[in-house]
């Protein structure tokens, strides 16, 4: 049986976790780190979560991940967990296994991936409605999966992809604007 599926109320505290990390990730990181941001549920003010907070990394190529990254990492906490189904991250987990508090996500900086994680996060930021909509699925699913994970994340699916569509289109109609 998998961890419980808990959605909490949204913590502001969620974002100086996420600083304190990112300083850790970026200096044990070093050059081969391009970017990081806060993503997920805990990015997003007043949208309810799993008490996780979500990192992306942003490198010029996942291979540049390799045993000397993996030890600095783990030397503040973060694991390699291998994900072989997807082979576009490199992802690490801080915390029990099914427990984690922290999760990192490595991508190509700046790759669909990651382009996709940003425009999810900021359109649930500047929509409230799409934001309510988010929450109220999220505990619903909480409720119908609530001893598995991965069907409950699985059955967020169809709606991020949505979401991500929508803010696609939103941004090219904002660069056609300015033509």
């Amino acid at each position: 049986m998998s961890a419980q599926v808990v959605i909490s109320e949204y913590n502001p505290q969620w974002v100086a976790e996420y600083t304190q990390e990112r300083a850790k990730i970026t200096e044990a990181l070093g050059d081969v780190c391009l970017g990081v941001e806060h993503i997920g549920s805990t990015s997003v003010p007043g949208l309810g979560a799993k008490a996780i907070i979500d990192i992306m990394v942003g490198v010029e190529d996942l291979t540049f991940i390799q045993s000397e990254q993996r030890e600095r990492l783990l030397g503040i906490q973060y694991e390699y967990v291998h994900k072989p189904d997807f082979p576009e991250r490199a992802f690490f987990r801080r915390g029990e296994w099914g427990a984690g508090t922290h999760h990192l996500h490595i991508y190509n900086y700046q790759d669909e991936h990651w382009d996709n994680h940003l425009l999810f996060r900021d359109y649930l930021k500047t929509h409230p409605e799409s934001l309510r909509a988010y929450e109220t699925l999220k505990k619903d699913l909480a409720h119908q999966f609530q001893y598995d994970r991965a069907a409950y994340t699985e059955a967020k699916g169809p709606f991020i992809r949505q979401i991500v569509e929508q803010a696609k289109l939103e941004r090219q109609k904002q660069r056609q604007m300015k033509l």
